[in-house]
């Protein structure tokens, strides 16, 4: 194991704290943080995505924010295959990798055995579930996910047809999901000196952690900046239907009102969250950390840093 590269992993729901935590962590152990979000990597999406900002970095690098315009398409082995170049790239350097987000996917192709070479295709299948995407509607087409592939209905928004159909579409070829058909059950080897955990609380303070993200990005602005981007881009692309942006895009097509938005996006929020901790909580390799048993962002870096010495630091 020791000739392994080390590796410390941040995650839990939105809103718990996890790049507070990670900045104050990288400032006690040489650390760099890796983005493990899939909203991050879009340039010009800062307040929906809550992208923290120069200043809020402290001079800690960050890596995989801000590398491809919303109107480009990212996918997760291109995730994959960044996010393995750059622990290589930190640990040469002298530094540890902190791997640090929301985003289950991207987290388990990189401390996984993960191989993204396509699943088959099926053009006639696939039209014709788009076509009862169109009669049923979305959130009956990702039911029908859960239903199958649980795991993946659990980390895509009911909203994101297009993947929802692709989950189904390999589902009903290989029998199996989307993630066991990509992820190598037969190669157990450890990638890394592993080290995970996860940022939790009560729900009800979490949610209320939520809401007040939601009103603090209204507050910076996130109405212009929805209203920007939809002058710039394609307003149905993937990157604009994610959470936060296509909630305001209704409100300015005149769909709904601001307020009805908002109270939205903080319900979709929620269960967004949820469903992160659904993903999170089936990682045996956790070690899960609540927030209210610390007085504040600095004690729970400091605990995490107590659990990786001697094995990944020495302080």
């Amino acid at each position: 194991m020791k000739e392994l590269r080390p590796l410390v992993v941040i995650v839990g729901p939105t809103a718990s704290g996890k790049t507070d935590v990670a900045i104050e962590l990288a400032k006690m152990v040489r650390g760099e943080v890796i983005s493990a979000d899939s909203m991050l990597v879009y340039r010009g999406m800062d307040v929906g995505t809550a992208k923290p900002t120069p200043e809020e970095m402290q001079g800690i690098p960050h890596h995989l924010i801000d590398i491809v315009n919303p109107d480009e398409e990212f996918s997760v082995a291109m995730y994959q295959s960044a996010a393995e170049k750059l622990i290589t790239e930190i640990t040469g350097r002298g530094n540890l990798p902190l791997l640090v987000g929301g985003t289950g996917l991207y987290v388990r192709s990189v401390i996984d055995h993960y191989d993204f070479t396509p699943a088959p295709r099926d053009e006639g299948l696939r039209e014709k579930l788009k076509q009862q995407a169109a009669t049923m509607g979305a959130e009956a087409m990702h039911r029908k996910l859960a239903a199958v592939d649980p795991a993946s209905a659990a980390r895509l928004h009911p909203n994101d047809t297009r993947r929802v159909i692709r989950a189904l579409e390999v589902y009903y070829q290989t029998g199996k999901s989307i993630t066991e058909y990509q992820y190598s059950q037969q190669n157990i080897t450890p990638k890394y000196r592993l080290k995970m955990f996860g940022l939790t609380m009560d729900r009800q303070l979490l949610y209320r952690r939520i809401e007040q993200r939601v009103d603090l990005m209204l507050q910076r602005g996130l109405v212009e900046e929805v209203r920007q981007l939809m002058q710039r881009y394609d307003a149905w692309g993937t990157a604009l239907q994610g959470l936060g942006y296509k909630e305001i895009i209704a409100y300015i097509k005149g769909e709904c009102t601001l307020e009805e938005a908002v109270e939205i996006l903080k319900r979709n929020t929620r269960r967004f969250a949820k469903r992160q901790l659904t993903w999170f909580k089936a990682d045996k390799r956790i070690h899960w950390l609540y927030m209210e048993d610390y007085s504040n962002k600095n004690a729970v870096a400091n605990e995490i840093a107590k659990q990786i010495a001697g094995e990944l630091i020495t302080l």
